[in-house]
């Protein structure tokens, strides 16, 4: 009889400005030691990511996933960074099979910044096999908690499911060149709304979040960077712990809250 895996925990993600890459500060700090706090290895790392955002559910299935550069007007050292992990066609299978028949294989992505950004901190040996599970942008938000339940027994076989995005992600508000800025009413208290349902178990409101009132539509203009949120909330069974391994804001409009189940 073979070992029994132990339980993964589900991690949320802020991720923030991509120069957090090459940054040393309290968010990748705090990054570092979610890695070094994990009890067990993970047998592989499950990203769903705000950056792959297209009109289908896709899964990267490539033995060795590309380091994509998607973003611009940032220094050549942050072009420069690779992350080589490697990818896995039979994890990625694994993950069809529990999708079907939504899924289709992709051999054409990678790695984008949401998911290098915050490994290359968490796990820097970059030698845990990674697969990439798109946002179908053509899907309401249930439809994505609905899906994201299905992937709940990869947990008990070891698999990290790691979501990343930002809870509150207005860029059009971002303090841009300014620093320490104090972050916006509106946007405290959307994180907090989003705090206390968590605490409640209120997870219909935090499915339905544009209609939780103008907070809510100025922290989430887009829903991109909040559906990783719901992918890991899925994850989160009967009475199971959630903490906030990390906090704060940058420029103001942007939530680096990270979100621990299990």
């Amino acid at each position: 009889m073979p070992y029994p895996m132990a339980l993964m925990p589900a991690v949320f993600v802020g991720h923030g400005n991509p120069m957090n890459a090459i940054s040393r500060n309290s968010y990748t700090a705090a990054w570092s030691a979610i890695g070094a706090s994990l009890t067990h290895r993970p047998k592989a790392i499950l990203c769903i990511s705000a950056h792959w955002y297209v009109p289908k559910t896709a899964i990267t299935a490539m033995a060795h996933p590309r380091t994509i550069h998607d973003f611009g007007g940032f220094p050549p050292e942050l072009h420069q960074v690779q992350y080589p992990a490697p990818g896995s066609l039979e994890f990625a299978a694994e993950v069809a099979d529990l999708l079907m028949p939504v899924a289709v294989m992709d051999t054409s992505w990678g790695l984008d910044h949401g998911a290098w950004s915050v490994l290359m901190h968490i796990f820097p040996d970059a030698d845990i096999p990674i697969v990439q599970l798109s946002i179908d942008e053509t899907r309401e938000a249930a439809w994505h908690y609905d899906t994201a339940r299905r992937l709940a027994p990869l947990r008990d076989q070891g698999v990290l499911i790691l979501g990343s995005g930002n809870i509150v992600h207005n860029l059009h508000a971002y303090a841009w060149g300014k620093h320490n800025v104090e972050p916006y009413d509106w946007a405290v208290r959307f994180e907090n709304v989003v705090r206390e349902a968590l605490s409640s178990g209120d997870v219909d409101s935090l499915i339905a979040y544009d209609k939780l009132g103008q907070d809510a539509l100025l922290s989430v203009p887009t829903p991109e960077h909040y559906l990783p949120f719901l992918y890991v909330l899925a994850q989160r069974r009967k009475d199971e712990e959630i903490s906030f391994p990390v906090e704060g804001f940058d420029g103001g409009s942007i939530s680096m809250l990270a979100v621990k189940i299990g």
